[in-house]
């Protein structure tokens, strides 16, 4: 578990590489400089953990390139203490990001072994999300909704509607939508049934798989 000054630099080369593609907010920015991505990953791989690509991990999984994790993050315009609901905790990557920016975090995550691995290994980083679940993200998680933001890691195929649902008036939801390659898609709950909806170009992720149980 080490975190050497030569990671700190290639953290510091990767925020650059980020901050040239765009993304502006400092806090997310701060978040990538900060946290060290490279214990994410399988220790012979470290080569490669400061790149801005997305990489394989446990289960079929990917760690999402930086670029995407920030571009989402920014998206979802986090204020300390927001209720956000991520949906696909993966390598937890993306959750240490959330807690960063100071949101109260519950995660759901559908393959048992990286929910093993991820659940014991953020705490030992100090990062404590409120509550990371083994379930279907496709359901979100009502007993703790309203959320402020709700993101979704990976690609789906249509948005489900619990998630909309579960968002507050104002909140919130980040999600790429589509099969092969995914449009990433903004929706802002304006009323009870009404929300705007923005798109963001395409992006690849692995697919949101949903419980046929």
């Amino acid at each position: 578990m080490k975190d050497t000054f030569k990671h700190k630099g290639l953290r510091q080369q990767l925020v650059g590489i980020v901050k040239d593609k765009g993304i502006t907010d400092e806090k997310v920015l701060k978040a990538i400089g900060k946290i060290p991505r490279h214990l994410f990953m399988d220790s012979s791989f470290l080569d490669h953990a400061y790149q801005d690509k997305a990489f394989p991990i446990a289960a079929d999984q990917t760690i999402s390139q930086p670029y995407t994790v920030a571009f989402q993050t920014e998206l979802m315009q986090i204020k300390p203490g927001d209720n956000v609901l991520e949906i696909g905790t993966g390598s937890g990557y993306q959750t240490a990001v959330l807690c960063e920016l100071g949101a109260k975090v519950y995660s759901i995550e559908r393959q048992l072994e990286l929910f093993k691995i991820t659940s014991k290994f953020l705490p030992k980083l100090g990062y404590r999300p409120k509550k990371l679940i083994f379930g279907d993200g496709y359901k979100g998680l009502k007993e703790e909704a309203p959320y402020d933001s709700i993101i979704v890691t990976a690609g789906a195929p249509f948005v489900p509607k619990p998630l909309m649902s579960q968002l507050k008036i104002g909140g919130r939801l980040v999600i790429p939508v589509g099969d092969q390659v995914q449009t990433m898609t903004l929706f802002i709950r304006k009323g009870p049934k009404d929300f705007e909806k923005h798109e963001f170009g395409e992006f690849r992720f692995v697919p949101l798989l949903e419980d046929k149980n």
